[in-house]
Parts: structure tokens; C-alpha cells; sequence
């Protein structure tokens, strides 16, 4: 049966204030779907870049949100592998996370393992399976090669510290303070610069004899972009994971020219499209949080109703670690 439940809903692009809490009806499932309830909601920069208009892939009115831990309340015709009480995660381009209950298709639920906390989940899975994409997809990181982490101490930022340092390789971060220095440096970082001291490009050149990086990771965009650059090594790679600070003016191929450098822009999305490298992806991020390779730290956990709270806290970047949502609504 239909029921009555709750959703953030986008009506136009903007600040936080634009998130409002409404009722919804969730009906029942139909073929190949299932009903969710859900227990705990990520809060990404991406979900920040949706709801003010950066990225226009949410039809609006709409419910953002892309991945969250729930338990299936009921399943549709056609549904095999899912039952009521089953716990699951999903990551999904469709958006609505932000309910606390949706109808979503089967093929997007995959079992949350015992050993995975739902806010645990809702934290960490996401940013680890970016985490595995960015080293794994397209030229993976090798043993031995130096890489460069914009923003080190951020949500992705520590995931890809402790990932690379996993990986065999010299981990440099960049951060904004001190505090973030100690952080860095806590999540696998050999060494840690402040962005915007001075000679800093000279401080990472002297770190690797004077050729530069083999990789940056950047998902800082507009400030940090021409030092991420200017740091590469002849060969070495640019992956612009994320613009946290604005998008990237055009560069020319031009300015990749002078030492072969190539860069990269992924979107986790599309390479998450097959149910079969989604369940591969997931499957590699839970083992490496099982072992203790990336590790979750929960800054703040707040009821759906303040999701404006949640992402002015993410945009301040002054908390260390992640900020989840539960589905809990006082009204």
C-alpha cells in the first residue's frame, strides 16, 4: 500500500534555503522495483553542485541525492535476491536519496554487507568507490609513483590519501591550515603543504629531485588548477576529480603540450552505468574499508529536515570528516 513519507524537494537553483522538506506518497512497487526505507543519506559536493545549478542533471522539481543505506519494505513482481528487512546500499544517477522512503529499481540495490554500518555506508562507500575509480580506471596508480593530493584533507581527499599510500606510493597533500596539515598527515600523507604559502611549487619540485609529480588529484577546480599543472612531471597526469572552488576556465591542448601531460575528467557515473563493474566497484571499496585500507569518520549526522544545516556545514569545509542524514523528521 501507498504511504505517506517525507522528501527534500529542489523547486529552483540556489542556496541551501532552496532545499524545503515536503510530504510525499510513496506507492507500492511495481515490476522490477522495490520500496526502500531509508536509514542513512550521503551529503556530497555533488549534491552541492545540483542543488545550486552547477550541474543541471536533476529535473526540477525534484528530490536530490544519490546514494544511501536502506531496508527493503517491499518488493515488486519479478524481484529475486531481495526481501523484506534486507539491507542494501545504492549509488544512483536517478537522485532522490534525500526520503526518507522511495520506489527504486532492483537492479540499482545491492546488499549491505553485516559488517558495514548504514552511516558508515552512507559516508564512506561512495567516496571509496570514487577512490577506486580514479586509481584504478583509465591509467592506474602505480607502486612507487608520487602523487599530489589537492585538498588532502577533505572527505574524497583522505580517501585518496590513504588509497595511494595503500598503492605503495609517495603521498604530497595540499590543505588550507595547520589543523588540515595534521589531518593530512594522519590519513597517509608523507608530507603536507599550506596552498598559498611561499615557493610552494618550488617546496613540491624539491620533494621529487625536480621533475614533478607522476599524478594530482584535484577536486578543488578553479583556485588550485595551474598549480596542479605547473606540479606535473614530463608524462605526468592531471584528474580533475571535482571543482569545490569553481569550475576550470578552457586550457588549451597547448598548455599539455609542454610536457606530455595528459588530463582527465571522470564522472564516477559512467563508470558505474553496468550493473556488473557497479557491483565490482562496491565490492573493492567494502573490502578496503573491511581491511582498514580507507577508514570512515563521521563529522556530523543530522535529521533530513536539516539538510540546509548539512550542506553549509560541507560548504565551509571546517568539519573533518563526512555528514550524514537520517531519515528522522520532527515536524
Amino acid at each position: 500500500m501507498p504511504t505517506h513519507d517525507h522528501a527534500v524537494v529542489l523547486r529552483q537553483y540556489g542556496d541551501a534555503d532552496q532545499l524545503r522538506l515536503e510530504s510525499v506518497i510513496v506507492p507500492s512497487p511495481g515490476p522490477g522495483q522495490v520500496r526502500i526505507r531509508h536509514t542513512a543519506i550521503g551529503v556530497n559536493f555533488h549534491d552541492i553542485y545540483v542543488r545550486s545549478g552547477a550541474y543541471k542533471t536533476l529535473s526540477l522539481p525534484g528530490i536530490p541525492g544519490v546514494d544511501a543505506a536502506a531496508v527493503v519494505e517491499s518488493v515488486g513482481p519479478g524481484v529475486t535476491g531481495l526481501a523484506q528487512g534486507t539491507r542494501v546500499f545504492y549509488i544512483s544517477p536517478a537522485y532522490g536519496a534525500y526520503s526518507s522512503a522511495r520506489i527504486i529499481e532492483a537492479a540499482q540495490l545491492h546488499v549491505l554487507p553485516d559488517s558495514v554500518d548504514d552511516k558508515v555506508a552512507a559516508a564512506t562507500l561512495l567516496r571509496g568507490m570514487t577512490g577506486v575509480m580514479l586509481l584504478d580506471k583509465h591509467h592506474p596508480v602505480r607502486s612507487g609513483e608520487v602523487c599530489l593530493v589537492q585538498a588532502a584533507s577533505g572527505g574524497l581527499g583522505r580517501i585518496l590519501c590513504q588509497l595511494a599510500r595503500h598503492r605503495g606510493c609517495t603521498v604530497i597533500g595540499i590543505v588550507r591550515s595547520e589543523e588540515k596539515r595534521a589531518t593530512a598527515l594522519s590519513y597517509g600523507c608523507h608530507q603536507v603543504f599550506l596552498l598559498g604559502q611561499d615557493n610552494l611549487l618550488e617546496s613540491i619540485r624539491s620533494l621529487t629531485g625536480g621533475e614533478g609529480v607522476d599524478v594530482v588529484f584535484d577536486s578543488v577546480g578553479r583556485d588550485t588548477f595551474s598549480l596542479s599543472l605547473a606540479a606535473l612531471a614530463v608524462g605526468g597526469r592531471l584528474v580533475s576529480a571535482g571543482q569545490s572552488s569553481g569550475p576550470v576556465d578552457a586550457i588549451a591542448p597547448a598548455a599539455l603540450a609542454q610536457k606530455s601531460n595528459s588530463l582527465w575528467r571522470p564522472i564516477l557515473f559512467h563508470y558505474l552505468a553496468k550493473a556488473v563493474d557497479r557491483a565490482e566497484m562496491l565490492q573493492k571499496a567494502v573490502h578496503l574499508l573491511e581491511a582498514g585500507a580507507i577508514t570512515s569518520e563521521i563529522a556530523a549526522v543530522l535529521p533530513l529536515q536539516q539538510v540546509a544545516d548539512a550542506h553549509r556545514l560541507l560548504e565551509e569545509r571546517q568539519r573533518r570528516g563526512s555528514i550524514v542524514l537520517v531519515p528522522e523528521v520532527v515536524l
